[in-house]
């Protein structure tokens, strides 16, 4: 195909498309069901309503080709799962009794049995539920969810494309199974999978599929000769398939260096990339290989994870360098969607002027629609989009919001000694037991306690008028009494204030902070039916006022046991945020870093003697490619020392993560220099205790014993048994007990019962450790 006509051939399409709905009508439907107050067909009827709009507003926003599949009850790694027959033997009966309530208990787990593990989806703050695989995993194929949804769209008139984790990305997302040996590979599972894989193929292809989307974010990662030869031969035997739709291999977040030219030698019709800058080289190393002759390449040109305008003139150009390099050159976002939120129109609280710096879902859709019309009509075509993309990035290159020069004057003046504490851990530590006069085992919980439907409404009531400052501070007092007294009764050592009047660990700071904007409908997934509402980090950062030190020094107050003052880190407020892209993260980071310096100093002075300040995103933000961490984690973990170094050396500083892989980052969370580490551990049996001592950690660490992310309640005994496997690693001198996370989405019964357990267990194991 010539230039001319690969332009003129382009059509707009995206990866996956938010699934909640504008009111977050799947996450209701769904609690409703678990709650028994909607039935499955109910809940079923939401869902398929939720899809039908998705298409709809794709279609007419002017999308070619829909996606399908990627609409998910929980998470689509799961729903892989489902579709590969990869059931955990202990689930299996309930998924065969039940194939709804089965798929709600691999998430979350029921009274009896536990769920499957989850953590983070690469880089982003979405979670998934990990494949458990073992070398007896019989496979199977289920495509009866992928053929159903794909038959709705195509009933609605549509051209679709059924959206599928591939082969190779889901086996090395997987894990061993529980009593498996921690040295299977379950890539070696592969050549079993495949004629799974060719069968969903065959059933969507006799369904209607034209295409068939394989995602492969896991070769954007550093891979191995031998799983990069896998890769080859998966697609080798998928591509020689005979009774099969054409299959586009999708790739995002980062570039794919090795990974490309083995694809684009392989028999597959298309490569999907990211030519966004997570994946800057893409371009470069597509050239290099003489492009796709003959196969269709999808342009991920509109950043899909963040919420900023693109520049249209600039995707423009890369578009058309990519003409030459394919057949068929077809404009899409970086990756799905489901990364950002719908609609950046309903935010009426946002001033119009900044409003048009801003594209979620529906503004990226947009944008997807009017660079592919661009591409194939010309420039011309689009000459007032241009213009008015053009004045809006100026607005904001401009504006004062992003440019407060006292804020990086500040900034700049930093030095290498604001990074550091005045004393090193051995002298600290001792200082802070001569202070603390903590037990053995001393107990604790990460933060949060449940926010119950009352503190929901009186935050409502609060902003609707229907109650004054003065009537809502009254009803978080009586919360935070009711927390302070049941910990004390219950036997905690330190203690917390429950966090009654945070909405969420990001978001209250950053309406507390100057360059944030908060949204009102920003809803994003971050697992299951967890949603959250990322601010927006906008322009230079600064803080006008102390934020938690009224309801930290107010919990003080009603006890003698330390209360630990609660903050969320520097990285996490980035990561759990849209950052701005107009500057490096490490000065982004800095500012916020210098800011939570002023929180953490005013709660010393307030008489605070434990600050915990959470990075539980230091390892989701970790880059993709090796080669690219070092520069990362000297920012990050420098702007942890700098929100926490100016305290006095009797003060103990915490810190939390969860649910991540932290193998590859303990010299980072060594380079931290927190007094105390508490991490999750429940699900991954202790994993992380372990690593942290064949890294030879030097300080406190608190591997979790209950899992928070699961209603059940852990046994007292339970606990224990996870305590004892946490002290073969750590000694009982160093070593905290305390829960996964933080208690926000538990209720009230199951965390009591939960937190009696958590200290009775710590309670016999100090036993046996003092032989009584």
């Amino acid at each position: 195909m010539t230039t001319e006509s690969a332009a003129a051939a382009a059509r707009a399409t995206v990866y996956g498309y938010p699934r909640q709905g504008p009111n977050r009508e799947l996450k209701k439907a769904i609690e409703g069901y678990w709650k028994g107050r909607f039935t499955a067909g109910t809940l079923h009827g939401t869902a398929a309503e939720l899809r039908r709009s998705n298409w709809r507003q794709l279609a007419e926003a002017g999308v070619h080709e829909v996606p399908t599949g990627d609409f998910s009850y929980y998470d689509h790694v799961l729903d892989t799962t489902v579709m590969v027959g990869a059931i955990p033997e202990r689930h299996r009966a309930g998924v065969e009794a039940d194939a709804l309530d089965g798929y709600f208990a691999m998430a979350r787990g029921t009274v009896d049995v536990a769920p499957l593990e989850m953590t983070k989806w690469f880089d982003t703050n979405y979670h998934y539920l990990v494949p458990e695989l073992s070398p007896d995993t019989d496979f199977s194929a289920d495509s009866s969810k992928q053929v159903a949804e794909l038959e709705e769209a195509l009933a609605l008139g549509l051209s679709a494309r059924p959206v599928l984790v591939g082969p190779v990305t889901y086996l090395l997302l997987a894990k061993p199974a529980p009593g498996v040996d921690a040295g299977f590979e379950p890539l070696t599972l592969l050549d079993r999978l495949l004629p799974v894989y060719a069968e969903v193929l065959a059933d969507l292809r006799a369904a209607g599929a034209e295409w068939v989307q394989l995602d492969e974010p896991a070769l954007v990662q550093d891979r191995t000769d031998a799983e990069l030869n896998a890769t080859a031969r998966a697609y080798r035997e998928l591509g020689a398939l005979t009774d099969r739709p054409k299959l586009l291999v999708a790739s995002y977040f980062d570039r794919l260096g090795k990974a490309l030219p083995v694809l684009a030698k392989s028999p597959v019709d298309g490569l999907a990339l990211d030519f966004t800058e997570a994946a800057a080289g893409n371009l470069d190393d597509l050239a290099s290989v003489g492009g796709l002759p003959g196969k269709r390449l999808v342009a991920g040109v509109v950043d899909g994870r963040n919420i900023w305008i693109n520049d249209l003139a600039k995707s423009l150009t890369t578009l058309g360098t990519l003409l030459g390099l394919a057949d068929r050159v077809d404009v899409a976002a970086s990756c799905s969607l489901l990364h950002v939120p719908l609609d950046a129109a309903a935010e009426r609280d946002i001033d119009a002027q900044i409003r048009r710096w801003l594209a979620f879902a529906r503004q990226k859709t947009a944008e997807i629609v009017v660079l592919a019309k661009g591409l194939a009509q010309g420039t011309d075509a689009i000459t007032g989009d241009l213009t008015a993309n053009r004045a809006d990035l100026a607005s904001r290159a401009t504006s004062p919001i992003t440019n407060d020069p006292a804020v990086r004057a500040r900034s700049a003046a930093v030095t290498d000694a604001d990074t550091r504490r005045s004393q090193p851990y051995a002298e600290r530590t001792a200082a802070q037991r001569a202070q603390l006069r903590l037990p053995l085992l001393p107990t604790t919980t990460i933060g949060s306690f449940p926010q119950t439907g009352e503190l929901r409404t009186a935050r409502a009531d609060l902003r609707a008028g229907r109650i004054d400052t003065a009537g809502y501070e009254e009803r978080i007092e009586a919360e935070i009494q009711e927390v302070i007294s049941f910990q004390e009764k219950t036997g905690i050592d330190v203690l917390v204030h429950g966090e009654p009047e945070r909405n969420d660990m990001v978001q209250y700071f950053a309406e507390q902070l100057t360059g944030y904007l908060a949204t009102e409908h920003g809803w994003v997934q971050s697992y299951g039916t967890r949603y959250v509402r990322p601010p927006v980090l906008a322009g230079d950062i600064s803080r006008p006022e102390p934020m938690t030190v009224r309801w930290t020094s107010y919990a003080q107050s009603l006890t003698s046991r330390p209360v630990k003052g609660m903050l969320t880190g520097p990285v996490t407020m980035l990561a759990w945020s849209f950052v701005r892209d107009d500057q490096p993260l490490g000065e982004t980071a800095r500012q916020v870093a210098l800011a939570l310096r002023d929180e953490v100093d005013d709660l010393e002075a307030a008489g605070t003697s434990v600050i915990q300040v959470d990075e539980p995103a230091l390892r989701e933000t970790l880059p993709l490619r090796s080669s690219d961490r070092p520069a990362y984690l000297k920012w990050a973990t420098e702007a942890f020392r700098l929100s926490t170094s100016g305290v006095r050396p009797d003060t103990q500083i915490h810190t939390h993560m969860c649910y991540a892989e932290f193998g590859d980052i303990i010299q980072a969370i060594d380079d931290l220099d927190a007094d105390v580490i508490s991490l999750e551990a429940a699900r991954s049996h202790m994993q992380v205790a372990r690593e942290l001592a064949a890294h030879g950690y030097p300080r406190e660490a608190g591997p979790g014993v209950y899992d928070i992310h699961s209603p059940r309640v852990p046994s007292a005994e339970e606990a224990a048994d996870l305590l004892r496997t946490g002290l073969k690693a750590i000694p009982a001198e160093r070593l905290w007990v305390n829960p996964d996370c933080g208690l926000k989405t538990r209720g009230w019964p199951e965390t009591r019962a939960s937190l009696e357990n958590l200290v009775a267990a710590a309670r016999t194991v100090r036993e046996e450790l003092s032989g009584s």
